[in-house]
């Protein structure tokens, strides 16, 4: 196995007194693990912060084999890790993919929409301005995986109109009159969720609180804490951060 290829850092696990093993996304390739030579070098290190694109060249005698990888700086996401709320960020949003997603599976649409939120993140000024990049990213995990919450109709009616709110349970869509005497059993719908719009800090959370509810159901449930935790310091500190 031989192949280059523009990738996404998203872990990285010390082996060794000097080496490292790393996880990337590329859009061709899927989740792609290799070990680094001199990983925890000085030089190495800034290069394989998570979230920073590279060019990565790995190479293994057969499939099976953890593959050697050379990496090569494109894009550093140093300035964003210096800031306590995009760093929260970015550890949480690499953590999960780096969890959730099978090796060698191309999701290109999920490295695409990853590049995206990375990008928005390192270019807002405040994080209003990918806060809900960041829940649509989390929808759109839930969805590749096989978990996609279905907010396109009411469950009850069948109708496309005045949705106002998810089940816990079954992850649809319910309408406001379908969900009469029941709105404290449901989340919330923020419409802004499912369109491209802007939302206030209100549909924001709303919007994290679902796609958190199900990410802990069916893709965190019963792995280390690691992620889990990740997700919780970041929603903390955005509570915090409009408090």
């Amino acid at each position: 196995m031989q192949f280059r290829a523009e990738a996404i850092v998203l872990a990285v696990r010390q082996h060794g007194e000097h080496g490292a093993i790393v996880r990337a996304l590329t859009a061709e390739h899927g989740l792609q693990p290799g070990y680094v030579r001199g990983g925890r070098s000085r030089r190495l290190r800034p290069i394989l912060q998570p979230a920073n694109s590279v060019l990565g060249a790995w190479r293994a005698r057969t499939p099976d084999q953890l593959a050697q990888l050379s990496v090569e700086l494109i894009e550093s996401r140093a300035a964003s890790h210096a800031e306590p709320l995009p760093a929260a960020a970015l550890e949480w949003v690499t953590a999960l993919t780096a969890s959730a997603l099978p090796e060698a599976q191309p999701y290109p649409r999920l490295h695409a929409a990853l590049s995206g939120v990375i990008g928005a993140i390192a270019a807002a000024p405040a994080a209003r301005g990918w806060a809900l990049a960041l829940a649509r990213y989390e929808l759109l995990l839930l969805a590749e995986l096989g978990f996609g919450l279905d907010l396109g109709v009411c469950v009850v009616t069948g109708a496309r109109g005045d949705l106002a709110f998810v089940s816990p349970k079954s992850g649809a869509a319910v309408s406001r009159g379908a969900a009469f005497g029941y709105e404290d059993k449901l989340f919330p719908l923020p419409p802004a969720l499912l369109t491209g719009g802007e939302a206030d800090w209100p549909d924001i959370l709303a919007a994290l609180r679902i796609t958190g509810h199900f990410l802990a159901r069916d893709i965190l449930a019963g792995q280390v804490a690691g992620p889990a935790d990740a997700r919780a310091r970041l929603v903390e500190r955005l509570k915090r951060a409009v408090a």
